[in-house]
């Protein structure tokens, strides 16, 4: 039996992927770098071995399946070279695999991650369902229908990706490092949308998806009247979201979530689409909505002492706005707190005056210094370019948290995309000792 090995198992895409091939009775295994991900838990608790990097780790009659951060010049990828293996990129390797189900790709400049989550979840309450999540999370059943998977735009990689359906979630300017400008990121949807087999459906308020074009129906969905799937009568509150669905304005149910802000209505209002198109009975998408847990890190909280402790990987201004609501929904007498590590220097370069603005929606900030990436570790600007910008900002170090202990009875939101749960870990750690 082959053998698939993963260049880069860590990676949350590839450590998702490895995921579903194990369960699916594949042989597996992979290596990385040895610092710990927060992926590595997943596959240790499935018995898929990871190794450290090292060309012995590549054998005859391998598949070698590489993630997208290591260059043909990785030492594995030269000896599986050498031995003539086949080797495929983790993208076209996905690509291929999800042709033999009806595919969901879900897309988007945000809330891609919790959608996927939430539309796997629904689904498997009627049918078997595979799932590859952007947290790191996978599962794969042999006796799949349907699988869901995330889509995601950098580089153009879901161009890789011929699904049945496909959900748009938004088309919002990210990635400077890649993308060049909003009609940059556009093209690139347009270019998925053509390839989707079955159907489209995108959030219809957004003015970039709006334009979508594509061989097969476009359905719209969101809260303004000329969507096709519409939500109204919405009502928040402390325990979630009420709302009831129309259907080219014709009713169609009333659905509860537990969960806060606009962002989750319209990540559930597109699961409820897919799910009517399937003709999937309403009371499973209910029941399958209620009993949703979320997906890792976003909006994943904890209470110690008097404080809500949350985690979210909110990295861009429209993120940390929408995460910033849904915690003033679910709390509304407490005090928000902000601690926002700002991811690569190109992101925080572009959107400087945009992080203030949506960080100045919280009642106090604390910055961390910026996470470069593999592709950029340094850069001209510094944390304190983003803390001249927002009003009563801090500057937070790992040794110094105990300056959160002074917010009482309040929310702190933890936020960003790098190494920001160090900084968490650091601070639950000085509250224990207390």
């Amino acid at each position: 039996m082959t053998i698939y090995h993963f260049v880069g198992i860590k990676g949350s895409g590839m450590s998702a992927l490895a995921q579903v091939l194990h369960d699916m009775n594949l042989q597996v295994q992979g290596s990385d770098y040895e610092k710990r991900f927060f992926t590595q838990a997943a596959l240790e608790e499935a018995g898929i071995k990871i190794l450290p990097f090292q060309k012995e780790n590549i054998e005859p009659g391998m598949t070698v399946i590489a993630g997208n951060a290591f260059p043909d010049t990785h030492e594995e990828i030269q000896e599986a070279m050498k031995l003539g293996l086949p080797i495929v990129r983790y993208h076209r390797f996905l690509g291929d695999f999800l042709q033999n189900f009806t595919s969901i790709a879900v897309t988007g400049a945000h809330g891609k991650t919790s959608t996927t989550g939430l539309l796997s979840h629904v689904l498997q309450g009627a049918k078997p369902t595979s799932y590859l999540i952007g947290d790191g999370t996978g599962r794969g059943k042999e006796e799949a229908e349907y699988f869901a998977f995330e889509a995601c735009e950098y580089r153009r990689h879901f161009l890789s990706y011929s699904p049945d359906y496909a959900i748009m979630t938004n088309i919002d300017f990210d990635h400077p490092d890649y993308f060049a400008n909003i009609d940059d990121v556009f093209s690139a949807f347009q270019e998925m949308a053509w390839q989707v087999k079955k159907g489209i459906f995108a959030y219809g308020d957004d003015e970039q998806l709006q334009k979508i074009q594509a061989k097969v129906p476009v359905l719209f969905y969101g809260f303004g009247e000329d969507n096709d799937f519409q939500a109204r009568n919405i009502v928040k509150s402390t325990e979630g979201t009420t709302f009831d669905v129309f259907v080219r304005n014709t009713f169609y149910h009333t659905f509860s979530i537990n969960a806060y802000g606009d962002h989750n209505v319209l990540n559930s209002l597109g699961v409820i689409a897919v799910c009517h198109y399937e003709e999937i009975d309403a009371d499973i998408i209910q029941e399958q909505l209620s009993s949703f847990g979320g997906v890792k890190r976003r909006f994943s909280e904890k209470q110690i002492g008097s404080q809500v402790i949350i985690d979210d990987y909110a990295h861009h201004p429209t993120e940390i706005k929408v995460t910033v609501e849904a915690a003033r929904q679910k709390f509304p007498e407490k005090e928000i707190v902000a601690v926002f590590q700002p991811h690569t220097f190109t992101r925080t370069q572009t959107f400087l005056s945009e992080f203030a603005e949506s960080l100045n929606t919280a009642d106090k900030v604390y910055l961390c210094e910026i996470f470069g990436s593999a592709r950029e570790n340094h850069g001209k600007l510094s944390i304190e370019d983003l803390q001249e910008k927002i009003s009563g900002a801090e500057i937070l170090t790992e040794e110094d948290t105990a300056v959160l202990k002074k917010h009482e009875d309040s929310v702190i939101i933890f936020m960003g995309a790098g190494d920001i749960q160090k900084f968490q870990a650091a601070y639950e750690k000085q509250l224990l000792m207390t």
